[in-house]
Protein backbone atom coordinates (compact mmCIF):
# COMPACT_ATOMS: atom_id res chain seq x y z
CA UNK A 1 0.00 0.00 0.00
CA UNK A 2 1.40 3.78 -1.13
CA UNK A 3 1.67 6.08 2.07
CA UNK A 4 -0.28 9.32 1.67
CA UNK A 5 1.15 12.44 0.41
CA UNK A 6 0.57 15.75 1.54
CA UNK A 7 -1.28 16.58 -2.36
CA UNK A 8 -3.91 13.94 -1.12
CA UNK A 9 -4.60 15.42 1.84
CA UNK A 10 -4.59 18.93 0.55
CA UNK A 11 -6.73 17.79 -2.35
CA UNK A 12 -9.21 16.25 -0.30
CA UNK A 13 -9.54 19.41 2.27
CA UNK A 14 -10.75 21.79 -1.11
CA UNK A 15 -13.92 19.97 -0.16
CA UNK A 16 -14.33 21.82 2.70
CA UNK A 17 -16.03 24.87 2.64
CA UNK A 18 -16.13 27.82 4.66
CA UNK A 19 -19.98 29.05 4.52
CA UNK A 20 -18.69 32.71 5.12
CA UNK A 21 -16.11 33.08 2.94
CA UNK A 22 -17.29 30.73 0.41
CA UNK A 23 -13.65 29.84 -0.48
CA UNK A 24 -12.40 26.04 0.80
CA UNK A 25 -10.17 26.07 3.45
CA UNK A 26 -7.16 25.36 1.25
CA UNK A 27 -7.39 28.55 -0.66
CA UNK A 28 -7.96 30.50 2.60
CA UNK A 29 -4.50 29.22 3.78
CA UNK A 30 -6.28 27.64 6.72
CA UNK A 31 -4.09 24.52 6.78
CA UNK A 32 -0.87 24.65 8.53
CA UNK A 33 1.91 22.49 10.01
CA UNK A 34 0.57 19.18 8.25
CA UNK A 35 2.53 16.05 9.42
CA UNK A 36 1.76 12.84 7.95
CA UNK A 37 3.80 9.44 9.36
CA UNK A 38 2.46 6.38 7.29
CA UNK A 39 -1.64 6.41 7.58
CA UNK A 40 -1.62 8.86 10.16
CA UNK A 41 -1.92 12.61 9.06
CA UNK A 42 -1.95 15.50 11.74
CA UNK A 43 -2.49 19.39 10.68
CA UNK A 44 -3.69 22.73 12.42
CA UNK A 45 -6.98 24.13 11.33
CA UNK A 46 -5.86 28.18 12.01
CA UNK A 47 -9.24 30.16 11.24
CA UNK A 48 -9.95 33.96 11.11
CA UNK A 49 -11.58 34.09 14.91
CA UNK A 50 -11.21 31.92 18.03
CA UNK A 51 -15.20 32.51 18.11
CA UNK A 52 -15.89 31.24 14.41
CA UNK A 53 -19.70 29.68 14.98
CA UNK A 54 -18.76 26.75 12.28
CA UNK A 55 -15.26 25.85 14.14
CA UNK A 56 -16.81 22.20 15.25
CA UNK A 57 -17.84 22.05 11.67
CA UNK A 58 -15.20 22.54 10.09
CA UNK A 59 -13.04 20.54 11.99
CA UNK A 60 -14.95 17.61 11.49
CA UNK A 61 -15.55 17.85 8.04
CA UNK A 62 -11.95 18.27 7.64
CA UNK A 63 -11.77 15.18 9.70
CA UNK A 64 -14.04 13.37 7.70
CA UNK A 65 -12.63 14.18 4.29
CA UNK A 66 -8.88 13.68 5.27
CA UNK A 67 -10.01 9.62 6.61
CA UNK A 68 -11.74 8.63 3.73
CA UNK A 69 -8.00 8.83 2.18
CA UNK A 70 -6.86 5.49 1.01
CA UNK A 71 -4.75 4.52 3.80
CA UNK A 72 -5.34 6.83 6.32
CA UNK A 73 -5.55 5.74 10.00
CA UNK A 74 -5.77 8.43 12.18
CA UNK A 75 -6.47 12.44 11.57
CA UNK A 76 -5.48 15.00 14.09
CA UNK A 77 -6.95 18.03 13.83
CA UNK A 78 -5.77 21.00 16.06
CA UNK A 79 -7.89 24.24 15.88
CA UNK A 80 -6.34 27.97 16.28
CA UNK A 81 -7.24 31.50 14.82
CA UNK A 82 -5.19 34.11 13.73
CA UNK A 83 -7.45 37.52 14.09
CA UNK A 84 -6.59 40.02 10.93
CA UNK A 85 -6.12 43.36 11.16
CA UNK A 86 -8.77 45.95 10.04
CA UNK A 87 -7.45 47.45 6.26
CA UNK A 88 -8.95 50.62 6.28
CA UNK A 89 -6.52 53.37 6.73
CA UNK A 90 -7.05 56.91 8.65
CA UNK A 91 -5.13 60.45 8.57
CA UNK A 92 -4.05 59.55 12.57
CA UNK A 93 -4.04 55.69 14.04
CA UNK A 94 -4.44 56.01 17.89
CA UNK A 95 -4.69 52.28 17.94
CA UNK A 96 -2.11 50.99 16.03
CA UNK A 97 -1.58 47.88 18.01
CA UNK A 98 -5.28 47.65 18.21
CA UNK A 99 -6.78 44.73 15.12
CA UNK A 100 -10.70 45.58 14.95
CA UNK A 101 -12.35 48.31 16.53
CA UNK A 102 -15.82 47.45 16.75
CA UNK A 103 -18.28 50.68 17.81
CA UNK A 104 -21.82 49.89 19.35
CA UNK A 105 -24.20 52.21 18.97
CA UNK A 106 -27.85 53.88 19.51
CA UNK A 107 -30.06 55.90 17.62
CA UNK A 108 -31.33 56.73 21.66
CA UNK A 109 -30.84 55.79 24.69
CA UNK A 110 -32.58 53.72 26.89
CA UNK A 111 -32.97 50.62 24.29
CA UNK A 112 -29.83 48.56 26.56
CA UNK A 113 -26.92 49.36 24.30
CA UNK A 114 -24.03 49.50 26.96
CA UNK A 115 -25.05 45.96 28.59
CA UNK A 116 -25.33 44.49 25.15
CA UNK A 117 -22.30 46.00 24.51
CA UNK A 118 -20.50 44.66 27.92
CA UNK A 119 -21.85 41.24 27.36
CA UNK A 120 -20.96 40.79 23.99
CA UNK A 121 -17.28 42.01 24.68
CA UNK A 122 -17.10 39.44 27.49
CA UNK A 123 -18.53 36.97 25.01
CA UNK A 124 -15.56 37.14 22.58
CA UNK A 125 -13.00 37.03 25.78
CA UNK A 126 -14.31 34.03 26.71
CA UNK A 127 -13.72 32.35 23.04
CA UNK A 128 -10.06 33.07 23.40
CA UNK A 129 -9.98 36.60 21.83
CA UNK A 130 -7.85 39.56 23.49
CA UNK A 131 -9.97 42.08 24.08
CA UNK A 132 -10.55 45.67 25.34
CA UNK A 133 -13.56 47.87 26.08
CA UNK A 134 -13.94 51.41 26.23
CA UNK A 135 -16.56 53.34 27.38
CA UNK A 136 -17.06 56.44 25.27
CA UNK A 137 -20.30 57.29 27.15
CA UNK A 138 -18.56 60.76 28.53
CA UNK A 139 -21.69 62.30 29.94
CA UNK A 140 -23.30 58.92 31.60
CA UNK A 141 -20.38 56.48 31.51
CA UNK A 142 -22.13 52.86 32.81
CA UNK A 143 -19.41 50.51 32.28
CA UNK A 144 -17.50 50.83 36.55
CA UNK A 145 -20.93 50.21 37.85
CA UNK A 146 -21.66 46.92 35.17
CA UNK A 147 -18.11 45.54 35.88
CA UNK A 148 -17.55 46.34 39.35
CA UNK A 149 -14.29 48.45 38.73
CA UNK A 150 -13.85 51.43 41.11
CA UNK A 151 -10.81 53.50 41.47
CA UNK A 152 -8.30 55.53 39.33
CA UNK A 153 -6.49 53.57 36.86
CA UNK A 154 -2.71 53.24 37.68
CA UNK A 155 0.01 54.58 35.28
CA UNK A 156 2.89 53.28 33.66
CA UNK A 157 6.46 54.53 34.74
CA UNK A 158 7.79 53.49 31.36
CA UNK A 159 4.93 55.20 29.26
CA UNK A 160 3.32 58.03 31.19
CA UNK A 161 -0.08 55.98 29.96
CA UNK A 162 -2.88 54.93 31.92
CA UNK A 163 -2.90 50.58 32.26
CA UNK A 164 -6.66 49.90 32.22
CA UNK A 165 -7.85 47.95 34.95
CA UNK A 166 -8.79 44.29 33.59
CA UNK A 167 -12.36 42.88 34.48
CA UNK A 168 -13.55 39.27 33.20
CA UNK A 169 -10.25 39.07 30.83
CA UNK A 170 -10.85 42.04 29.11
CA UNK A 171 -9.00 45.48 29.57
CA UNK A 172 -11.68 47.94 30.59
CA UNK A 173 -11.54 52.05 30.32
CA UNK A 174 -14.02 54.76 31.19
CA UNK A 175 -14.58 58.63 31.78
CA UNK A 176 -16.43 56.98 35.30
CA UNK A 177 -13.15 55.95 36.43
CA UNK A 178 -12.16 59.65 37.19
CA UNK A 179 -15.33 61.06 38.92
CA UNK A 180 -17.79 60.43 41.10
CA UNK A 181 -20.73 58.21 40.44
CA UNK A 182 -23.63 61.45 41.18
CA UNK A 183 -20.86 64.09 39.91
CA UNK A 184 -22.29 65.46 36.42
CA UNK A 185 -20.43 66.23 33.09
CA UNK A 186 -21.08 69.51 32.25
CA UNK A 187 -18.88 69.78 28.79
CA UNK A 188 -19.59 71.74 25.61
CA UNK A 189 -19.37 69.24 22.41
CA UNK A 190 -15.30 69.83 21.48
CA UNK A 191 -14.33 68.98 25.01
CA UNK A 192 -16.48 65.28 24.42
CA UNK A 193 -14.51 65.06 21.38
CA UNK A 194 -10.71 65.67 23.17
CA UNK A 195 -12.02 63.51 26.14
CA UNK A 196 -12.52 60.67 23.36
CA UNK A 197 -9.58 61.56 22.09
CA UNK A 198 -7.31 61.35 25.49
CA UNK A 199 -8.85 57.71 26.30
CA UNK A 200 -7.61 56.44 23.38
CA UNK A 201 -4.12 57.96 23.43
CA UNK A 202 -3.20 57.79 26.38
CA UNK A 203 -3.86 54.13 27.75
CA UNK A 204 -1.61 51.50 27.21
CA UNK A 205 -4.25 49.07 25.64
CA UNK A 206 -1.56 46.84 24.00
CA UNK A 207 -1.95 44.10 21.23
CA UNK A 208 -5.86 43.52 21.25
CA UNK A 209 -7.72 41.37 18.70
CA UNK A 210 -11.08 43.40 19.27
CA UNK A 211 -11.66 47.01 20.80
CA UNK A 212 -15.25 47.08 21.48
CA UNK A 213 -16.40 50.67 21.76
CA UNK A 214 -19.52 51.50 23.67
CA UNK A 215 -20.74 54.88 22.60
CA UNK A 216 -23.30 57.50 23.47
CA UNK A 217 -26.77 57.47 21.93
CA UNK A 218 -27.21 59.16 19.29
CA UNK A 219 -25.19 60.95 16.45
CA UNK A 220 -22.43 63.69 17.80
CA UNK A 221 -19.21 64.41 18.95
CA UNK A 222 -17.71 61.10 20.10
CA UNK A 223 -18.82 59.47 17.41
CA UNK A 224 -17.07 62.42 15.04
CA UNK A 225 -14.21 62.07 16.89
CA UNK A 226 -13.84 58.14 16.25
CA UNK A 227 -14.48 57.61 12.87
CA UNK A 228 -11.59 60.50 12.35
CA UNK A 229 -9.10 58.80 14.60
CA UNK A 230 -9.13 55.40 14.34
CA UNK A 231 -9.95 52.74 11.96
CA UNK A 232 -13.56 51.51 12.70
CA UNK A 233 -13.80 47.94 11.57
CA UNK A 234 -17.58 48.08 11.77
CA UNK A 235 -20.66 49.59 13.81
CA UNK A 236 -22.96 47.54 15.46
CA UNK A 237 -26.83 49.01 16.13
CA UNK A 238 -28.81 48.50 19.14
CA UNK A 239 -32.39 49.22 18.80
CA UNK A 240 -36.24 48.55 20.65
CA UNK A 241 -38.78 47.18 18.10
CA UNK A 242 -40.77 50.25 18.56
CA UNK A 243 -41.30 52.28 16.33
CA UNK A 244 -39.98 55.68 17.67
CA UNK A 245 -36.59 53.84 18.59
CA UNK A 246 -36.34 52.41 14.79
CA UNK A 247 -36.49 55.88 13.23
CA UNK A 248 -33.68 57.03 15.70
CA UNK A 249 -32.04 54.02 13.89
CA UNK A 250 -32.49 55.30 10.50
CA UNK A 251 -30.13 58.54 11.24
CA UNK A 252 -27.73 56.72 12.92
CA UNK A 253 -27.04 54.33 9.73
CA UNK A 254 -27.21 57.70 7.63
CA UNK A 255 -24.43 59.29 9.95
CA UNK A 256 -22.08 56.09 9.51
CA UNK A 257 -22.74 55.97 5.82
CA UNK A 258 -21.70 59.28 5.72
CA UNK A 259 -18.60 59.28 7.30
CA UNK A 260 -17.98 55.62 5.58
CA UNK A 261 -18.15 53.06 8.48
CA UNK A 262 -19.43 49.93 7.86
CA UNK A 263 -22.26 48.46 9.84
CA UNK A 264 -21.82 45.09 10.65
CA UNK A 265 -25.12 44.38 11.68
CA UNK A 266 -28.54 45.52 14.01
CA UNK A 267 -29.53 44.05 17.40
CA UNK A 268 -32.93 44.00 18.53
CA UNK A 269 -32.84 44.15 22.63
CA UNK A 270 -36.11 43.80 24.93
CA UNK A 271 -37.24 42.17 21.80
CA UNK A 272 -40.10 40.17 23.71
CA UNK A 273 -40.51 39.10 27.66
CA UNK A 274 -41.36 35.38 28.66
CA UNK A 275 -42.77 35.47 32.23
CA UNK A 276 -40.69 33.18 34.34
CA UNK A 277 -43.58 31.34 36.23
CA UNK A 278 -45.92 30.52 33.51
CA UNK A 279 -43.65 31.03 29.89
CA UNK A 280 -46.30 33.24 28.13
CA UNK A 281 -44.57 35.67 25.77
CA UNK A 282 -45.42 39.17 25.50
CA UNK A 283 -44.39 41.22 23.24
CA UNK A 284 -44.29 44.72 25.33
CA UNK A 285 -42.45 47.17 22.71
CA UNK A 286 -43.56 45.12 19.70
CA UNK A 287 -41.77 42.77 18.02
CA UNK A 288 -39.45 42.58 14.95
CA UNK A 289 -39.36 45.89 14.23
CA UNK A 290 -35.46 45.90 14.08
CA UNK A 291 -35.24 42.73 11.95
CA UNK A 292 -37.86 44.17 9.09
CA UNK A 293 -35.60 47.88 9.22
CA UNK A 294 -32.25 45.83 8.86
CA UNK A 295 -34.23 44.00 5.62
CA UNK A 296 -35.62 47.33 4.14
CA UNK A 297 -31.58 48.91 4.71
CA UNK A 298 -29.84 45.60 3.10
CA UNK A 299 -28.21 45.03 6.34
CA UNK A 300 -27.34 41.58 8.79
CA UNK A 301 -29.61 41.50 11.43
CA UNK A 302 -27.77 39.90 14.01
CA UNK A 303 -30.63 38.64 16.46
CA UNK A 304 -33.16 39.29 19.67
CA UNK A 305 -32.16 39.54 23.20
CA UNK A 306 -35.56 39.28 25.21
CA UNK A 307 -36.65 41.67 27.92
CA UNK A 308 -35.50 39.66 31.14
CA UNK A 309 -35.14 40.65 34.58
CA UNK A 310 -31.65 38.30 35.12
CA UNK A 311 -30.10 39.90 32.60
CA UNK A 312 -30.52 43.59 34.26
CA UNK A 313 -30.24 42.54 37.80
CA UNK A 314 -26.62 41.17 37.27
CA UNK A 315 -25.48 44.43 35.00
CA UNK A 316 -26.60 46.24 38.26
CA UNK A 317 -24.47 43.34 40.20
CA UNK A 318 -21.68 44.24 38.33
CA UNK A 319 -21.55 40.35 36.43
CA UNK A 320 -22.24 40.07 32.86
CA UNK A 321 -25.02 37.68 32.59
CA UNK A 322 -22.59 35.88 30.88
CA UNK A 323 -20.43 35.27 33.41
CA UNK A 324 -23.35 35.19 35.98
CA UNK A 325 -24.90 32.22 34.33
CA UNK A 326 -23.08 31.06 31.46
CA UNK A 327 -25.26 27.75 30.78
CA UNK A 328 -28.41 30.07 30.38
CA UNK A 329 -30.13 30.92 26.97
CA UNK A 330 -29.93 34.25 27.61
CA UNK A 331 -26.10 34.27 27.62
CA UNK A 332 -26.89 31.75 24.45
CA UNK A 333 -28.06 34.32 22.73
CA UNK A 334 -24.90 36.96 23.66
CA UNK A 335 -22.60 34.23 22.76
CA UNK A 336 -24.80 34.02 19.19
CA UNK A 337 -24.35 37.13 18.36
CA UNK A 338 -20.98 37.27 19.19
CA UNK A 339 -19.81 34.94 16.90
CA UNK A 340 -22.23 36.46 14.01
CA UNK A 341 -20.17 39.72 14.47
CA UNK A 342 -16.83 37.92 15.24
CA UNK A 343 -17.76 36.48 11.53
CA UNK A 344 -18.52 39.68 9.76
CA UNK A 345 -15.37 40.84 10.64
CA UNK A 346 -13.24 38.42 9.40
CA UNK A 347 -15.37 38.38 5.83
CA UNK A 348 -14.83 41.72 5.40
CA UNK A 349 -10.90 41.42 6.58
CA UNK A 350 -10.90 38.79 3.36
CA UNK A 351 -13.08 41.52 1.32
CA UNK A 352 -11.64 44.40 1.88
CA UNK A 353 -9.43 45.39 -1.00
CA UNK A 354 -5.85 46.19 -0.24
CA UNK A 355 -4.89 50.23 -0.73
CA UNK A 356 -2.24 50.49 -3.23
CA UNK A 357 1.29 51.41 -2.65
CA UNK A 358 1.68 55.19 -3.94
CA UNK A 359 5.33 55.98 -4.79
CA UNK A 360 6.61 59.74 -4.92
CA UNK A 361 10.13 60.73 -7.05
Amino acid sequence: MSSVQEQQVLEALTRVMDPDLHRNIVSLGFIKNMQIQGGEVSFTLELTTPACPVKEQLKQQSIDVVAAIPGVTKVQVQLTAQVRATQHKVATDLLPAVKNVIAVASGKGGVGKSTTAVNLAVALSQSGASVGILDADIYGPSLPRMLNIAGKPAQSEETGKLLPPVAHGMKVMSMGFFMEEDTPVVWRGPMVGMAVEQLLRDVDWGELDYLVIDLPPGTGDAQLTLTQKVPITGVIIVSTPQDVALSDVKKGINMFKKVDVPILGIIENMSYFLCPSCGHRSEIFSHGGALREAVAAGMNFLGHIPLDTTICENADAGTPIVVALPDSPQTAVYRQIAAKVAAQVATRQFEAKQFPTIITE
